[in-house]
C-alpha cells in the first residue's frame, strides 16, 4: 500500500515538469514572435528542427537511466541532481539579450535545445520511477492520477499568474525583464517540488534479472513490443490536440477576441486577463478529467475510457469553430468540457506504459522501464513540436503579422487553431488506442506471471 505522502511526492515531480511545460506550450511561441521579436514561420522550424536530436536524446537517456546504480536507485538521483540545471537553463530560455535578428534566432535554438535536454534529463527518470514505485496496476493508476492531478495544478497556478506576473515585474521596467523575472519565481519553485519529489518517493520493483543486455538487446526488444508502438502513435497525436489549442489560445484572444477591449478581472488586488483565466480554467477542468478517469478507467477500462474521451472531444473541438468573438460563456464553457476529455487521457497513457514495461518483461525476462518511459517524453516532444511547427507556419500561411490588427483570412486561421486542426489529433489518437492489446485481464495475468518468477 504506497503511503499518502509518496503519492504526493511523485505528484510534485509532474507539477515542477508541468509549470515549465504549459509555458512552453502556451507562451514561448507569442514570446518569440511578439516579444523577443522572431518571424511566426522561423520559430515554427525552429520548434521542429530541434525535436530530431531531442526525440532522439530522449530513449538516450532511458537507456542510461536503466544502467544507474546508486543508493537512491536508478531513477531518483536525476532529480536530485538535475533541479538546478532545469530551473537555470529555463530562465535563460526567456531571456531577451540584445542581439542582431541572425543572432536572436541562434540564442534561441541554442537555449530551447539546451531547455528539451535538460527536460528530458530528469523527465524520463521521473516517469520512469512509476514503474518502480509499484508492481500493482491499480497502485500505478492512482499515482498516475496523482501525478496527473498534480501536473494540472502546477500547470494551472503558471498560466493564471504569468500574465499578473508580467504585468507586476514590467512596471517601470521593461516587457522582457517582466517575462525574465516572471519565469525565475517559477523556475525556484520547479526546483523545490523536484527536491520535495526525490525525498518522498521509494524504488521497490526489482528486475527479474539484475544483469543488463546490451544496448542493441534493448533497442531491439522495444521496437518488436507491439504496444509500445500504438502508445507511441497515440501520445503524438494526443499532444499534436493539446499543443495547437495551447501554443493558439493568446493568438485567439489576442486577435480575435480583442481582450484589450475587455476590462480585467481583478482579485485579491491582481489583475487577470481573458486569455489567463481561459488557460486555467482548461487546467482547472484538466484536473476534474483526472479525477475521473481512475475510478472510469477501473470500472470499463483503460481503452474504452481513452477511446470515449476523445471522441467526445472531437465532436466539442469541431463546434468549437462556430462560436462568436462574443459569446464568451460559451467559449469557457466548451473549454472546460474539452478540458476535462483531455485531462482524463494522460493518466491512462502513463498507466499503460507502465503496462508496456511489464509485458516486456515477461516476454524478454529483463526490464528496460526507463527505456520504455523514454517514449512517453519522446510522444510528448514529438507531438508539442509537430503542433508547434503546424502553428508557426499555418500563422505564416494566413499572413499572420505580430501586433497589428489581423485580415480575415489570419482570424479565419487562428480560429481553426481551436477546432479543426485539434480535432485531427483526437481522430488519430483514437485509431491508434483502438488497436491497444493489453487490456486489465491480460494485465493481471501478467503480474501474477511476473510476481510468481520473481519468487523463485
Amino acid at each position: 500500500m504506497i503511503k499518502l505522502q509518496e503519492k504526493i511526492g511523485y505528484g510534485f515531480g509532474d507539477m515542477a515538469s508541468s509549470m515549465f511545460w504549459k509555458l512552453f506550450g502556451s507562451y514561448l511561441m507569442i514570446f518569440y514572435t511578439d516579444v523577443f521579436g522572431m518571424p511566426a514561420a522561423v520559430v515554427g522550424t525552429m520548434f521542429l528542427v530541434t525535436r530530431i536530436w531531442d526525440s532522439a536524446f530522449d530513449p538516450i537517456v532511458g537507456v542510461i537511466a536503466d544502467r544507474t546504480q546508486s543508493r537512491w536507485g536508478k531513477f531518483r538521483p536525476y532529480l536530485l541532481y538535475l533541479a538546478i540545471p532545469f530551473a537555470l537553463i529555463g530562465i535563460l530560455t526567456f531571456m531577451t539579450p540584445d542581439l542582431s535578428d541572425t543572432g536572436k534566432i541562434v540564442y534561441a535554438y541554442i537555449t530551447y535545445s539546451l531547455m528539451m535536454m535538460v527536460y528530458s534529463a530528469i523527465n524520463v527518470p521521473y516517469a520512469s520511477l512509476l514503474g518502480v514505485i509499484s508492481p500493482e496496476s491499480k497502485d500505478r493508476n492512482t499515482l498516475s492520477t496523482y501525478r496527473m492531478t498534480f501536473a494540472y495544478i502546477g500547470s494551472f497556478i503558471a498560466l493564471l499568474l504569468f500574465m499578473p506576473m508580467i504585468n507586476f515585474f514590467s512596471k517601470d521596467h521593461s516587457e522582457q525583464y517582466g517575462w525574465m523575472m516572471s519565469v525565475v519565481v517559477i523556475a525556484v519553485l520547479c526546483a523545490l517540488l523536484f527536491y520535495g519529489c526525490f525525498a518522498w518517493t521509494k524504488e521497490r520493483v526489482k528486475p527479474i534479472r539484475e544483469q543488463q543486455n546490451s544496448l542493441k538487446t534493448d533497442l531491439s526488444d522495444l521496437l518488436h513490443n507491439r504496444p509500445w508502438w500504438i502508445l507511441l502513435g497515440a501520445g503524438i497525436a494526443a499532444l499534436v490536440f493539446n499543443s495547437i489549442r495551447d501554443g493558439a489560445t493568446v493568438y485567439y484572444f489576442k486577435y480575435y477576441i480583442v481582450e484589450e477591449e475587455y476590462a480585467s478581472i481583478s482579485l485579491f488586488g491582481i489583475s487577470f486577463v481573458l486569455s489567463g483565466l481561459y488557460l486555467a480554467v482548461g487546467q482547472a477542468a484538466n484536473i476534474l478529467g483526472v479525477i475521473l478517469a481512475a475510478p472510469l478507467s477501473n470500472s470499463i477500462g483503460k481503452k474504452k475510457t481513452y477511446m470515449g474521451a476523445m471522441l467526445i472531444a472531437t465532436v466539442f473541438s469541431v463546434i468549437f469553430y462556430w462560436l462568436d468573438k462574443e459569446e464568451l460563456v460559451l467559449i469557457f464553457t466548451f473549454q472546460i468540457l474539452i478540458s476535462i476529455c483531455a485531462g482524463s487521457i494522460f493518466p491512462l497513457l502513463w498507466s499503460m506504459y507502465a503496462d508496456c514495461a511489464d509485458y516486456s518483461e515477461l516476454q524478454t525476462g529483463h526490464r528496460a522501464t526507463g527505456l520504455i518511459f523514454s517514449s512517453s517524453s519522446m510522444s510528448q516532444k514529438f507531438g508539442w513540436a509537430i503542433g508547434s511547427a503546424a502553428t508557426g507556419w499555418l500563422l505564416a500561411f494566413f499572413g499572420f503579422e505580430a501586433n497589428t490588427i489581423q485580415s480575415a483570412e489570419t482570424i479565419h486561421g487562428i480560429k481553426m487553431f481551436l477546432s479543426w486542426l485539434p480535432a485531427v489529433g483526437t481522430v488519430l489518437s483514437i485509431l491508434f488506442i483502438s488497436l491497444y492489446p493489453l487490456s486489465e485481464e491480460r494485465m493481471c495475468e501478467i503480474t501474477n506471471q511476473l510476481n510468481a518468477k520473481r519468487k523463485e
